[in-house]
């Protein structure tokens, strides 16, 4: 038996192994990854709280045991004692390591928090909430004409309202009576009146209130949660917030996940209460910063993808891992937000769900298609919302096609070396310059170039930490610009590119971006390791694309348009050398940020909106890549940088990539020995 253990941090990637007995704070600390303490290790602080994860952990071929940290100490059992662990956490400066484990480093314990880079985009809305407050008059009860009050407010609401068939809780029968009595038969009714006409009381004040109503329209994504907070009066967005979802301890992309369920008795159960969990948290978070009472929010609309969304409904997951993809439901849901624990908001708030388009296209990429409405659009449209699980959609207002291509959490900065979120310190931005081969960068956190006088002053407080994802695309497709990296995806040597920045490491060799150690910071390279994953998660994403276009039998697009909180970030140009996206004029890409939580806000504030996607989704033409044979050919020929075979003609306007090769087998002065 093997006397120290793996050990794998969520949500940064990083992993190591250490002795048995070492303690989780020491492994994190040596790892560099972000886990908060300021006690010193004593367990007074609770900063350095953590969430282990038991059980099978199919993609990392881990199976954590029970035994896998030592058992709870008095210190723990004195801080719990007193202010109470969360369920399942533990201190990290007090857990010892006795075995193989993944842990998970929730966000109150990170120094630098992850941005959640879903800010709400500028979008007119149209006001028509399914929620509103009425003002009604009830007739008292009159013994010569018996009925209940509640059917007295019925009556009266048809009469001055026109509005009929209502339906109530029974706690709010519970608390009518003195209700009418205290506002003299004067009473304002908060009503939820769905786009099929159902209408139910969520609650109803004495008199005339004033009060305001809020929404919240959330995107569960696999690896962050972000939450809008809207004024149903006029749809204004009154706070954003986001968090990461925890469920990365389970896996960081989604068959991960499925496999988890699979492998572990009450996995998907465990899966669905850390999520709801977090959902609740963000919620109190977002009303704090909004300044609004929780109690106010009284719906909520979500938008997910497939597995997000059985794992947020409570339903396992299996039978979306293996074919035909089976979804358990498709239509869009509204239902009770106390049916999903979700006890944070009112407690009578209602809950609408998008539809799912297929098994791997779901509510998020129908709330896409109502923010960016493809099938209005007079030239072809590609959009792609870019993230751990790619949605993509093609097409005009003559067809549609979607489809989902699994990219992996590489473009999230997870699986690459010196990778990380986007977090204060992150590297966001990079430049080589072509012919010193010399990087300069930018950080989250400051303006300034690495290059530019006051940077090592405005990044003392945060440091440079690592790349993240828009970090590591500009790095890469900078490095096959300046060539330092061949078409194949192969980093040439020092003595190949010219340039001492090129280190050996093994057979390969390395890129130095930022070579930190004479100050104690971290040595940050880009990877023959990290090059490959790159290409992995940008041919997913071309070759899905490419399948669309196959479909519908074109080789161009008219333009494109990049979703998602990543894809606000990217800049074309680089995507384009990648390959990550079909050739296009670049000022025809374009970038429309979050496009699913744009499209949450609407159905949130719109009711005819969602009467609108339940109708489009079963028009939408979805292609799965997981059965298509064509998408392996895709994918294999979208390794090369930025393609093997097609060619790129608009970027090569603006773009001379060097023609070089670092097969050591067939080069010659650095370049390929080009054949009669």
């Amino acid at each position: 038996m093997a006397d120290d253990a793996l050990v794998i941090f969520t949500p940064s990637g990083k992993r190591g192994r250490f002795a048995h007995g070492t303690p989780v704070l020491t492994a994190a600390r040596q790892l560099g990854v972000d886990l908060d303490s300021v006690c010193g290790g004593r367990g007074i602080c609770s900063k350095c709280q953590i969430t282990p994860g038991y059980g099978e952990f199919p993609k990392h071929g881990l199976h954590v045991s029970e035994t896998a940290l030592s058992e709870w100490n008095e210190v723990e059992a004195r801080y719990d004692r007193i202010r109470g662990l969360k369920e399942g956490r533990r201190l990290g400066c007090q857990a010892k390591i006795m075995g193989d484990v993944v842990i998970d480093v929730p966000p109150e314990s990170q120094v630098h928090r992850q941005v959640i880079r879903k800010a709400a985009t500028a979008q007119v809305m149209i006001m028509d909430p399914a929620t509103h407050a009425y003002y009604v008059e009830v007739a008292e009860p009159d013994m010569h004409e018996p009925s209940g009050d509640f059917q007295r407010l019925e009556a009266a609401m048809k009469e001055q309202w026109q509005i009929e068939g209502l339906e109530a809780y029974p706690v709010l029968l519970r608390r009518l009576q003195p209700i009418l009595r205290k506002g003299e038969w004067k009473v304002t009714v908060i009503l939820y009146k769905d786009h099929h006409g159902k209408a139910r009381i969520l609650d109803i004040h004495p008199g005339f209130w004033e009060g305001r109503l809020y929404g919240l329209a959330i995107d569960l994504g696999s690896t962050t949660i972000a939450a809008h907070l809207c004024d149903l009066r006029n749809g204004n967005v009154l706070a954003s917030s986001g968090l990461m979802n925890p469920q990365i301890r389970f896996g960081e992309d989604l068959m991960s996940r499925v496999s988890y369920a699979m492998m572990n008795a009450g996995g998907d159960v465990e899966m669905t209460k850390a999520v709801r969990a977090a959902i609740n948290d963000l919620a109190t978070t977002i009303a704090t910063e909004a300044g609004v009472n929780p109690r106010q929010i009284v719906e909520t609309v979500f938008v997910c993808n497939p597995v997000m969304h059985h794992l947020l409904l409570g339903i396992d997951p299996v039978e979306l891992g293996q074919a035909p993809f089976a979804l358990a439901t498709s239509e869009s849901l509204s239902i009770p937000a106390r049916d999903l624990e979700l006890d944070a908001i009112h407690e009578n708030a209602r809950l609408y769900i998008l539809p799912c388009i297929a098994g791997h296209v779901g509510a998020d990429c129908a709330a896409v298609a109502l923010a960016e409405e493809p099938n209005k659009s007079e030239d072809m449209v590609l959009i792609v919302d870019v993230g751990t699980n790619a949605e993509i959609l093609l097409g005009n207002k003559d067809r549609v096609l979607a489809c989902s291509s699994p990219t992996g959490p590489a473009f999230e900065g997870a699986q690459i070396s010196s990778g990380q979120r986007a977090a204060p310190g992150a590297i966001e931005r990079v430049e080589i310059d072509p012919v010193t081969k010399e990087p300069r960068f930018r950080v989250i956190g400051s303006d300034l170039w690495s290059t530019d006088p006051g940077f090592a002053e405005a990044t003392a407080q945060t440091g440079i930490t690592g790349i993240c994802g828009s970090g590591i695309i500009e790095v890469v497709a900078e490095m096959r610009m300046a060539g330092l990296l061949d078409p194949s995806g192969l980093i040439g040597s020092a003595e190949q590119a010219g340039t001492a920045r090129l280190v050996p490491q093994g057979r390969t060799h390395a890129y130095v971006l930022h070579d930190g150690t004479a100050t104690g910071g971290p040595l940050i390279t880009v990877t023959q390791g990290d090059i490959r994953a790159i290409q992995l998660a940008k041919s997913a994403l071309y070759a899905g694309a490419r399948l669309l276009m196959d479909e519908l039998q074109i080789e161009t697009v008219d333009r494109i348009v990049l979703a998602g909180a990543f894809g606000a970030h990217i800049s074309p140009k680089h995507a384009m050398v990648l390959g990550m996206i079909p050739d296009c004029p670049l000022d025809k890409v374009t970038s429309a940020g979050n496009a699913a939580g744009t499209g949450a806000r609407i159905a949130l504030c719109d009711i005819s909106a969602r009467a609108a996607i339940e109708a489009e989704v079963l028009r939408i033409h979805k292609v799965e890549t997981a059965i298509e044979p064509r998408f392996q050919e895709h994918f294999v020929a979208a390794n090369a940088i930025p393609h093997a075979t097609a060619h790129f003609p608009e970027l090569a306007k603006i773009v001379t990539l060097p023609d070089v090769g670092f097969n050591t087998s067939g080069t010659e002065g650095g370049r390929r020995r080009r054949r009669g």
